[in-house]
């Protein structure tokens, strides 16, 4: 699940997933907010968010033969380390994204590492309805 410059007709896009993909397709994540960034956004959870709000992005399903190189250049983009590591800007976990008709899929994620989303949680600039293309 993308949210951010990653989503089609951003810049990133373009860098990374441009011929990688499989499929793209709407969707949202509930039980998140958004919040600006320098020049892209932060995902951080938000317990007790209602089943209407959540994040604006895309599904990105890769290319199976682009997976694993696309998973380790994204991890890289987003400075990923590992799970739990402190060095961690973002981290990369599964969670429930909700398709267009209701269902709902498990996707990777990139959200703000915790020191990251306690910061923005006291002092970010949340963007309201949670969509980057439309601040």
């Amino acid at each position: 699940f993308v949210y951010g410059t990653l989503r089609p007709g951003e810049a990133n896009h373009r860098l990374f997933l441009r011929g990688r993909t499989a499929a793209e397709e709407p969707a949202r994540l509930p039980g998140a907010v958004l919040y600006e960034g320098p020049g892209y956004p932060y995902a951080v959870e938000r317990a007790g968010s209602g089943s209407g709000s959540g994040i604006a992005g895309e599904l990105i399903t890769p290319a199976a033969e682009a997976y694993g190189e696309l998973l380790e250049a994204l991890d890289l983009l987003e400075e990923y380390v590992g799970p739990g590591s402190p060095r961690n800007v973002y981290d990369r976990v599964a969670r429930e994204a909700v398709r267009r008709d209701g269902s709902r899929v498990r996707a990777w994620v990139y959200l703000a590492a915790a020191p990251l989303a306690g910061r923005l949680a006291l002092s970010g600039r949340e963007i309201p309805g949670g969509d980057w293309l439309r601040r």
